[in-house]
């Protein structure tokens, strides 16, 4: 597709003849990724999501973006408030999937050959798989109580993390107007036993060392140092989070005729923001997102009891949690004094310094941001900069984006292969299966390094600490 240039790695999609977008459909790249982007539908999807009634600024893609359901993922749209769309599809099936950061108080010389016993007991005490119910079990009124007020219902009625872990969570793991009523019975039904589980796909808990810190000023603030021993949590809201998804776009298909909504692809199903469908989509979704905090919420507790049994009572009760962070949530923001739904699907909040909503250790850093390698790739830990709320609603990328399909990775490496390899390369792996575990290999990714180099060129952030792979618990 024609791009021009309209900033610094900012590009607009040429309409040519569509009369249908409401605002100008536009991406953060460089030109090497630009190529890996035009190789997929993701382009014409964000000019579809620019159709949207109510979306304001412009429909933004980060430069990790690659086809998803509806949304590309990697996606930015935000409507206005009230009247303005709420689109599923500009969130995901897998609700509030994110990102939770902890750092042990030891590093990876003291940790030494004992690596590869804490991988096994991550392994052994969180579940990883498709379809795993074998977690904290909850139900009724006890699941109700996470669903409407997230991870600080487990710290309060079960002992499981702490009230500082609740504090460095994005949004401190509540969105409020969560309402466990507006879920169906299979939603409930799915999301009990997942609670501190991994899944399956891209989801991993992940042993790092820090590599290089690149901000000294900011890795203080968040607790980083070099050598440091780290464990990075990628999960989201498991079954729960995809029947929400599922039940609610069904209820706005059937919907659109009513509120004369017209779209290219019925993929976007969406309905205004204050229509029933619209109040009971975010009522749901709330509460799928504060399961989705909680589900990490409970994995980092268990890491913490891996901590425990390796190497010690004072190493695990010395593991302090940097943030936590989501990618696939809508929510009520307020940018250049307007009320604004902001979707962000594949993407991470990016508040600078002296945002409100920070914790205040991270008030003069800004927003810590987490942004995962492949497995045998480096991740980046970056802080938000005010460029990012001019330029892109106050978000950046949430991972490297893929650059190939899950079935053409298995077909070019063999997972026991995979496995050999990055063992070979001083990577510890445990993997729920082998054939997950070559879809998401390496190669199957772009460029993390390039990635990250755009969003910090672009002013949206800016690195803090690169994180090195020692061992990988694989969903």
């Amino acid at each position: 597709m024609e791009l021009r240039p309209v900033g610094e790695l900012l590009w607009e999609v040429a309409g040519h003849g569509r009369t249908d977008l409401r605002v100008p459909a536009r991406v953060f790249a460089d030109d090497a990724l630009l190529a890996d982007i035009a190789g997929d539908d993701s382009l014409v999807q964000l000019q579809n999501v620019a159709t949207l009634p109510g979306i304001v600024g412009a429909a933004l893609a980060m430069p990790d973006i690659h086809a998803g359901y509806g949304f590309p993922v990697g996606a930015v749209a935000a409507t206005a408030l009230p009247s303005g769309v709420v689109s599923p599809g500009g969130v995901g099936y897998d609700i509030n999937c994110g990102v939770r950061l902890l750092v042990l108080p030891l590093d990876a010389r003291e940790l030494g050959k004992r690596r590869e016993k804490l991988v096994h007991e991550l392994s052994r005490r969180v579940p990883t798989g498709t379809g795993r119910s074998d977690g904290l079990r909850l139900s009724g009124r006890e699941l109700g109580r996470v669903l409407r007020d997230g991870p600080r219902a487990l710290v309060e009625r079960h002992g499981i993390g702490t009230e500082a872990d609740v504090r460095h969570t994005e949004s401190e793991g509540r969105l409020p107007g969560a309402d466990p009523e507006r879920l169906s019975g299979r939603a409930l039904a799915r999301g009990e036993g997942q609670l501190g589980t991994v899944g399956s796909g891209n989801h991993f808990i992940e042993l790092q060392r820090v590599e290089r810190i690149a901000d000294a000023a900011a890795a203080r603030a968040f607790g980083l140092r070099e050598g440091a021993v780290t464990v990075m949590i990628h999960s989201g809201s498991r079954g729960l989070g995809h029947q929400v998804c599922t039940d609610h776009v069904r209820a706005m298909d059937a919907a659109l005729g009513r509120h004369g909504i017209r779209l290219p692809d019925r993929q976007l199903s969406c309905a205004p923001a204050d229509s029933p469908e619209g109040e009971a989509y975010l009522a749901a979704m709330a509460a799928a997102a504060n399961f989705a905090w909680s589900n990490r919420h409970a994995m980092a507790h268990e890491v913490r009891e891996a901590v425990r049994r390796v190497l010690g009572d004072a190493a695990a009760d010395g593991t302090r949690q940097v943030y936590d962070v989501a990618h696939n949530v809508a929510k009520a923001e307020r940018h250049e004094g307007r009320d604004l739904l902001v979707h962000r699907k594949g993407a991470t909040r990016a508040f600078p310094p002296g945002h409100p909503e920070l914790p205040a250790a991270h008030a003069e850093a800004g927003q810590a941001i987490f942004i995962p390698g492949s497995m045998g790739t480096s991740s980046h830990v970056l802080a938000g900069r005010p460029g990012s709320m001019a330029r892109s609603f106050g978000t950046v990328c949430h991972g490297a984006g893929r650059r190939m399909s899950r079935t053409r990775a298995r077909k070019a490496v063999d997972g026991a292969e995979l496995r050999r390899r990055l063992e070979a390369d001083g990577i510890v792996v445990r993997a729920a299966s082998v054939r997950g575990l070559a879809e998401e290999a390496p190669f199957a990714y772009k460029d993390v390094d390039r990635v990250v180099g755009v969003v910090e060129r672009a002013g949206l952030a800016a690195r803090v600490a690169v994180l090195r792979p020692i061992g990988v618990v694989k969903g």
